[in-house]
């Protein structure tokens, strides 16, 4: 513990730090300098501590192997990779699958969002939120919970809020034990066109390999309206959970609060637009199910993905890496005849430099992707938003998607949920908050499982039409070239997902894939912008009533899993002790 002295004012500052918080490899390290006395993070830092080296790999491999390669990056998303690598490998071989096969697509990757977010949300993030937590770190909240009527309570079944928490305690809750269930039967609907998650057997370049027949249809199908029943008591219920802590704890929409920078790449490309061809892409990407975005300061700036691709760079700063400036360049312009800049991908070669960590110098193997805002010569630290609050905030802001179930009107997105086994008709509307923050990260999750979910029944219906019609062929043949430059965008579950490929005699020469978590979890980079999770717990307020001595973080661990990073299986914390302040490296790295 360490007392530091403010002009007229003694302040207690102590470092804490959550190292891991395990997202599936356990690797995400929070750091963190907390001032008790005005109840505020001062400083974070986050750390990642592994290194895997995919991208060193696969150079020299074949082509045709990517998708199978890079589904193995992540054991919750790898079904993500697999279909962001097909699409790449479409661009490159010129291929374009029936429209079954893109239909298929769609319809496996609509049931991992709403697997995941599912899951994540009530059985990973919203423990934070449920009675046995809050009950330990806010027991004044707790009391005011159980005398305070949910107002959705005769749609999704709790009568209080306190109710509301006691569903989420893990492995005793309802809600909680509910979603597990849920978890099983989503993940099947995936299997019936991915074969496997989250490693599938049946997504391949050119298409599916599934046989989709009628029965395929309707076991999706059944399964399906069985979610429509669950989802539509979820929205409601974090609806309500959500509402209380904003009313009840003044500020609280302070916490994990940034700036509005936001990327996504859009997902579930049109069939009847899409040709995965580059020079056309800035006019399919726009016909996506999602719509790709990049948002600066709150302002929608491009829904063009060829423009989005040539916006990205990779910085270094804080990173175990050495700078690629003296390699050779891969690409110097794109299929357009842009100029693409040695920051962006096509052109990133990892040099991974092992050392010592150092908050002052490198201090994780995360590198820093960064926006390029051209308008003001910047760099913009831009995060996914846990991935559904950048995808809809995008989406309704573009006002482009309509399909019935489903209409984005420039300011909000306006959903129809069918009539489902249990549950009549529901619509909802999901309206573009007015900040992007830890609560409103979540929210945006559960609406999410909804129009997730519509996007699914609305495909669904598209390929039960073509099986009726007996075009049932859902791959077609490709040839891998000598030489290629390509691309594929896609969402993983908690956000933007891009590979990028250069082919050379027929061989892999570079192959760069840039998931969600070091967007989010990037640090400062060259220009000392620090990364999302540091900038959202930087300056976040602290409401938990525990004392530094008995200090769990709850609304540090709310800011940082309100991003989704993957999994959280654990926490483990390291305080730190008192003692002289000088630079050393220690566990923390902050004494």
């Amino acid at each position: 513990m360490a007392v530091e002295t403010r002009p007229g004012q003694k302040v207690l500052v102590k470092e804490m730090s959550w190292d891991p918080i395990t997202r599936i490899v356990g690797s995400l390290g929070i750091h963190t300098e907390i001032d008790f006395t005005n109840q505020q993070v001062l400083k974070c830092y986050s750390t990642s501590m592994i290194f895997r080296g995919f991208d060193i790999f696969m150079k020299g491999i074949d082509p045709r192997d990517a998708h199978f390669i890079t589904s193995r990056i992540c054991g919750i998303c790898g079904d993500n990779h697999c279909t962001c690598s097909c699409l790449n490998q479409n661009m490159a071989y010129g291929v374009k699958p029936p429209p079954l096969g893109d239909l298929a697509f769609n319809l496996a990757e609509t049931a991992d969002y709403i697997f995941d977010h599912a899951i994540f949300n009530d059985c990973m993030a919203n423990v934070d939120f449920c009675e046995q937590m809050v009950k330990e770190t806010n027991p004044t909240l707790l009391a005011t919970a159980e005398k305070t009527a949910a107002p959705g309570r005769d749609i999704h079944g709790f009568k209080t809020i306190a109710d509301i928490m006691r569903s989420l305690n893990p492995f005793t809750g309802e809600f909680y034990l509910e979603t597990l269930h849920v978890a099983r039967y989503t993940r099947e609907m995936y299997c019936l066109f991915g074969g496997r998650h989250t490693h599938p057997s049946t997504i391949m370049p050119g298409g599916c390999s599934a046989d989709i027949t009628h029965q395929t249809c309707t076991d999706y199908y059944v399964r399906l309206m069985r979610y429509f029943d669950y989802v539509k008591r979820s929205v409601p219920m974090h609806d309500d959970l959500y509402d209380f802590f904003l009313r009840e704890l003044p500020g609280y929409d302070m916490v994990g609060f940034r700036e509005t920078n936001l990327v996504n790449w859009g997902s579930f490309d049109d069939p009847d637009y899409v040709d995965y061809d580059y020079k056309n892409m800035t006019e399919w990407g726009r016909h996506r199910y999602i719509t790709p975005g990049v948002a600066f300061g709150g302002e929608l700036i491009s829904t063009d993905l060829v423009e989005i691709n040539l916006m990205i760079r990779i910085l270094l700063g804080s990173s175990y890496f050495d700078g690629w400036e003296n390699e050779p360049t891969f690409v110097d312009k794109d299929p357009l005849g842009n100029p693409v800049d040695k920051n962006h991908p096509w052109n990133k070669v990892t040099l991974p430099k092992p050392q010592k960590r150092d908050f002052t110098d490198k201090y994780t193997w995360v590198v820093s992707p960064r926006m390029y805002d051209k308008r003001t010569d910047t760099h913009v630290c831009c995060d996914t938003g846990g991935g559904p609050f950048a995808r809809q905030w995008c989406t309704a802001k573009a006002g482009l998607v309509d399909f019935g179930y489903a209409k984005a009107t420039g300011h909000s997105i306006q959903m129809v949920l069918p009539r489902s086994p249990n549950m009549p008709e529901m619509e909802l509307e999901w309206h573009v908050p007015e900040k992007s923050n830890a609560i409103e990260r979540d929210r945006a999750r559960t609406y999410h499982q909804a129009y997730s979910a519509l996007i699914a029944l609305h495909n669904l219906e598209r390929a039960m039409k073509e099986v009726q019609a007996g075009r049932t062929k859902s791959w077609n043949n490709f040839k891998v070239p000598d030489s290629a430059v390509s691309c594929g965008f896609h969402e993983a579950a908690r956000g933007v997902l891009s590979h990028h490929m250069v082919i050379r005699d027929g061989k892999i020469a570079n192959y760069q894939p840039y998931p969600p978590t070091p967007w989010n979890a990037s640090p400062r980079d060259v220009y000392g912008t620090p990364g999302p999770y540091e900038d959202a717990v930087q300056n976040t307020p602290i409401f938990e009533e525990n004392g530094p001595d008995k200090f769990k973080g709850i609304d540090i661990m709310r800011a940082v899993r309100s991003f989704d990073p993957c999994l959280p299986c654990g926490v483990h914390m390291y305080t730190g002790a008192g003692k002289v302040r000088k630079v050393m490296h220690t566990p923390t790295g902050l004494s």
